[in-house]
């Protein structure tokens, strides 16, 4: 069943770390995430592309939240988000 963000898969909240998020893909092969509110509207966008390059930043810390990096939600289905991975 589809949430509100119309994806079926995981998702994420704004005060998850950027490390738990690239678990999270990690476990379930996927190459971004919508990170929702309280309501569980999507908020935003994250990809693994993105966490890999905040992640590998001399400015990087372990307390860094994915709210304070997403992107905007797309409008259009999941299935066509660009990932960063080759289909």
């Amino acid at each position: 069943m589809a949430d509100a963000t119309g994806s079926p898969g995981p998702k994420a909240w704004g005060d998850m770390t950027v490390e738990v998020a690239m678990s999270v893909m990690a476990g379930a092969r996927i190459g971004y995430l919508p990170v929702c509110d309280e309501d569980d509207l999507c908020t935003g966008l994250v990809t693994q592309a993105q966490l890999t390059v905040v992640r590998d930043s001399a400015t990087y810390t372990d307390r860094l939240r994915l709210r304070d990096l997403t992107g905007p939600c797309p409008t259009a289905s999941a299935g066509t988000v660009d990932t960063g991975y080759a289909a």
